[in-house]
């Protein structure tokens, strides 16, 4: 095969009071990165706390030069089957198509004309970190804003597919390396930041701070989020072929 791969597991634990340091869920990540340039990822994600419980699949296509070009998504919530979509981006005609199915809204059509953007959102935070690839490093610590279109405006994807634009602003902080359970590594640390007017699917997101590998696989590292979330994200094992 011609193509390269990066793999691995990321913990999801909580600082909530009285839950400090337990696992909350997990999530696993496949990257391919093609000789023609498109990446293919590929996560399966568990979330147990909050109630309900969430388990997602997805697969995200990014045609050469990071363009969003396709995403499957597969969402069971609570334990039961919550919906399935596709997502198209046609970057000639800068539209986006969504085909989806859930119990709450049946078979759902829907196309976009949206123009161009920067990414789709899929959820898994390997796909947020990755996002960092977009930010230019050379310019030293700065912000932009990040227009991206999800599958689901919930902060923890946990609603049925169909299209929801979301505009976050990323910033880079800087440099530094972070010790975790895959090793001591080299990092780039970045932040999310809403400052949107309703906020993200209508509640704020809290600030996101996110370390990531200092090269181009940007693969997450260490992630922290405060505020109602009080989350930490955590990469505990990895490979690259």
């Amino acid at each position: 095969m011609k193509h390269r791969t990066v793999a691995g597991k990321i913990r999801y634990t909580s600082v909530k009071p009285g839950m400090e340091g337990q696992e909350r869920g997990r999530e696993w990540f496949t990257f391919t990165h093609h000789t023609d340039g498109s990446t293919i990822l590929r996560a399966q994600c568990e979330i147990e706390e909050p109630d309900p419980t969430v388990l997602r699949d997805i697969t995200y296509h990014l045609a050469p030069g990071m363009v969003p070009h396709n995403l499957h998504v597969h969402l069971t919530v609570g334990d039961m089957f919550m919906g399935s979509g596709w997502m198209h981006h046609d970057a000639e005609t800068g539209v986006v198509t969504c085909e989806s199915f859930g119990p709450s809204i049946g078979r759902l059509s829907q196309q976009m004309k949206v123009g161009a953007f920067d990414a789709f959102g899929t959820h898994p935070v390997v796909a947020d970190a990755y996002l960092g690839r977009k930010m230019d490093i050379s310019k030293g610590p700065h912000r932009r804003n990040m227009r991206c279109f999800l599958p689901s405006p919930d902060h923890r994807g946990a609603t049925p597919p169909m299209i929801a634009e979301v505009n976050i602003t990323l910033e880079y902080v800087g440099d530094e390396e972070k010790t975790v359970a895959a090793g001591t590594i080299a990092c780039r640390h970045f932040r999310f930041v809403d400052e949107s007017d309703h906020g993200m699917g209508g509640t704020k997101h809290p600030a996101y701070d996110i370390w990531a590998t200092a090269d181009d696989d940007c693969i997450l590292v260490y992630a922290s989020i405060d505020g109602y979330m009080m989350n930490r994200y955590e990469l505990v094992e990895f490979h690259r072929d």
